[in-house]
C-alpha cells in the first residue's frame, strides 16, 4: 500500500472497491474515452477495471500504481504509473479526468505528482506519456509539465474508428 499523494487541490490514494461506482461515472461517457481503445464502459466493465487494478497491486515486483483522485471527499478521476522497463527504470504515465473538471488544472497536477512518485520512490530514470494528436488537451498538460515531444508513432493503437497515431512525450530524471 502507498501512501497518499498530496497535491495543492487533490489527494492520490489507491484505488479501493467501491471506488468503481466513481470510476463509471465518467468512463460510462464517450466524451471521456474518444481517443482510447476501451469504452465507454458498462457498469461490469468498470467494476472489473477496479477489481484488476486491485489484483495487480499484490503483484510482486509490483509494476502498475493506479490511483484514485481526490478532491475534498470526492473522486474525479484516476492517474496511474506503469514501470515498463525495471533494468532501464522506464514508467509511463496516464490520467483520466471527469470531464466536470477538465480545463481547471486537475490533470496538470496528477501527472506532476506522478511524476514526482516516478522519480523519488520508483527511481526511474525515464518516464514518458502518450497522446492522442487530436487530444489538444493532453498535449497541452504534458508540455506544462516539461515533457519533451520526442515524435509520433504511427499508427501504434486500434480505436473504434481505425488506427490512432500517438504523441510520444518524455522527461528524464535530471530534467525534473
Amino acid at each position: 500500500m502507498i501512501d497518499h499523494l498530496i497535491g495543492e487541490r487533490v489527494i492520490l490514494r489507491e484505488l479501493e472497491q467501491h471506488d468503481w461506482k466513481a470510476v463509471h461515472e465518467y468512463a460510462s461517457q464517450p466524451i471521456v474515452c474518444q481517443y482510447q481503445p476501451w469504452g465507454p464502459n458498462s457498469e461490469k466493465e468498470s467494476y472489473e477495471f477496479v477489481t484488476q487494478v486491485m489484483l495487480e497491486a499484490t503483484n510482486m515486483p509490483r509494476s502498475r500504481f493506479v490511483f484514485a483522485v481526490m478532491e475534498k471527499e470526492r473522486l474525479i478521476g484516476a492517474g496511474e504509473i506503469n514501470i515498463r522497463d525495471f533494468t532501464n527504470r522506464q514508467g509511463e504515465i496516464g490520467y483520466i479526468i471527469h470531464p466536470d473538471y477538465w480545463a481547471k488544472g486537475y490533470a496538470t497536477e496528477v501527472s506532476k505528482l506522478l511524476i514526482e512518485f516516478g522519480f523519488s520512490t520508483l527511481n526511474l530514470h525515464r518516464i514518458f506519456a502518450t497522446c492522442d494528436p487530436r487530444n489538444l488537451g493532453s498535449a497541452k498538460v504534458l508540455e506544462k509539465i516539461g515533457m519533451t515531444q520526442e515524435g509520433k508513432l504511427r499508427q501504434d493503437l486500434l480505436l473504434r474508428d481505425g488506427w490512432r497515431d500517438s504523441l510520444l512525450y518524455s522527461i528524464l530524471k535530471h530534467e525534473w
